[in-house]
């Protein structure tokens, strides 16, 4: 046991000293006594440069490990993003904290919120950020927006937005969730780690210390969060395999869920490059970050064209990624939509708690009908494309199973605990599998609606492309009537149901995290060719 007060080093802002406070109550819970010592940085005292115009790495930090060196102080509270990934020589981090949620929110000024735009922007807003990362995967999704860089403590930042310098700003989660900042007269909004992808370790605290104090680093075990030190050990290997800074326009986001590791790399050469992203899947910790590196050798062949079963805006997110590499894009739907209910009943709408959708196409075929849906009914989506839908019509999901994962089976799962005892209306095509309907619970009162059918092209041609992209089983049906895939092609498949008939069929295929368009992109850039 130490016998003697600890000295905190940290930053004066209300969100480092919670940090720091943070820390001081944790090593009480343990026996320890602390005091906090308040110290300036350069990034505190520098605020008319943009980040990444100061000189070097560190400038939140630079000063605090100066004071950790001289034995001004025991250890020193980072927000563990800040941080470069090679400590000074003599210092080393101790422990980490548990993770708060690495997701990004974005807070929109009243008069500037538009639901039917993705994000909720109105067209052409000016957004405040200053991180290049945050820009290059904005832009990618909302590519009519304009940014200003955006400086200064939470508290100014949120000021700034008030005064209207800006039409939105985006900031880490982890922050405005610590300090507990009124924000009630703006619209807020989360952006998954899955969508926006964030800094490296961003949501955890590193806890700094002299590399010779042993005593020290002992007591300090048990505060630290091992699983989070290996999973953002991960985030940081790449970061620090690409000798980036923290304001280069690359994110990573490592978690472990089902014993399985998962990866999100998003990488830019700069603020307006359309970044190229990858998802990965592992057993194992060990490699990951060398397998991520490996992906984005520019050597690396990619596909020269792709057949995707669908038609493609040539302004979406896909076809402007693809764009990018000169891939060939062939899309074309093999199937034709017929409603089959011309009205909607009033009555079933007012019974119902909640209303799942599980495709576009569901959404576009009820709200076609111009139904009446009372505001107290609640809407799920399978994901993200699905809400993007969605937003059309001015509604924006109430449940989505975006960061659920790739299989139908966890998110109805989800959901269906959710929503138990409650009336769920599950519009759908004819004949689909039903996987949401037989995972609610016996509780749960079902309102089963087919509202369009799917009828097969016949004569369907076949695609000489490198990668078959199938968006539902009906379309694999149609083009493997007439049709075999060659020995060199690639599948990949939206959607789990439309796996399954690619897998009864033994043929070899791709799952994208994610059943939308940024999923895909995923995973063609992830295809060994």
């Amino acid at each position: 046991m130490l016998n003697r007060k600890l000295i905190i080093g940290t930053r004066g802002s209300e969100l480092a000293l919670w940090q720091a406070n943070f820390v001081k109550d944790r090593l009480a819970e343990i026996g320890i006594d602390a005091e906090l010592k308040i110290i300036k940085t350069q990034g505190d005292i520098i605020q008319h440069l943009r980040l990444d115009k100061l000189e070097g790495k560190g400038f939140f930090t630079k000063e605090l490990e100066e004071e950790l060196l001289s034995a001004q102080i025991d250890l020193a509270v980072h927000s563990h993003k800040d941080l470069p990934t090679v400590n000074p020589p003599g210092l080393i981090i101790a422990a980490v904290s548990e993770r708060e949620n690495p997701a990004e929110v974005i807070i929109i000024h009243k008069d500037c919120v538009d639901i039917k735009k993705r994000l909720s922007i109105k067209h052409a807003a000016t957004v405040g950020t200053s991180s290049n990362r945050r820009k290059a995967q904005l832009l990618s999704l909302r590519p009519d927006l304009e940014f200003e860089d955006l400086r200064g403590n939470l508290q100014t930042r949120i000021q700034k937005l008030r005064d209207e310098k800006y039409d939105a700003i985006v900031l880490a989660k982890a922050g405005v969730s610590r300090i507990n900042m009124e924000l009630s007269d703006f619209h807020i909004e989360e952006i998954s780690p899955v969508e926006i992808i964030p800094a490296p370790a961003q949501g955890v605290l590193a806890i700094q210390i002299r590399e010779s104090d042993g005593e020290l680093f002992e007591i300090l075990q048990k505060i630290n969060d091992v699983e989070v030190a290996r999973t953002i050990g991960v985030e940081r290997k790449v970061l620090n395999m690409f000798d980036a800074g923290c304001h280069a326009p690359l994110g990573c986001y490592c978690r472990k869920r089902d014993d399985k590791y998962e990866v999100w790399t998003s990488i830019a050469e700069d603020n307006e490059d359309f970044p190229d992203r990858l998802y990965i899947q592992s057993d194992r910790i060990e490699g990951l970050a060398e397998s991520i590196f490996a992906k984005y050798d520019k050597t690396r062949k990619l596909p020269s064209s792709v057949f995707i079963t669908r038609d493609l805006d040539e302004n979406s997110y896909l076809a402007r990624y693809l764009a990018k590499h000169n891939i060939q894009i062939e899309a074309r739907s093999l199937i034709k939509i017929y409603p089959t209910i011309n009205v909607l009943d009033s009555f079933i709408l007012k019974r119902a708690d909640w209303i799942f959708f599980n495709s576009k196409n569901a959404i576009e075929h009820f709200f076609n009908l111009d139904p009446l849906i009372l505001k107290k009914t609640k809407i799920a989506v399978l994901g993200r494309g699905s809400e993007s839908t969605l937003r059309k019509f001015g509604r924006v999901a109430d449940f989505s199973g975006d960061d659920l994962g790739i299989s139908t089976e966890d998110i109805a799962n989800t959901f269906a605990q959710l929503v138990d005892g409650q009336t769920v209306l599950i519009p759908r095509a004819k004949d689909s599998l039903q996987s949401i309907q037989k995972a609610l619970t016996p509780n749960t009162k079902i309102i089963d609606m087919p509202i369009y059918e799917t009828v097969l092209e016949e004569d369907v041609d076949k695609s000489n492309s490198d990668v078959l992209v199938f968006t539902s089983p009906s379309n694999v049906q149609a083009y493997f009537k007439e049709n075999l895939a060659d020995p060199g092609q690639k599948i990949i498949c939206i959607g789990y149901s439309t796996a399954q008939v690619i897998e009864e069929m033994g043929l070899k295929y791709s799952l994208p995290f994610s059943p939308d368009e940024m999923g895909l992109a995923e995973a063609i850039f992830g295809l060994e060719m």
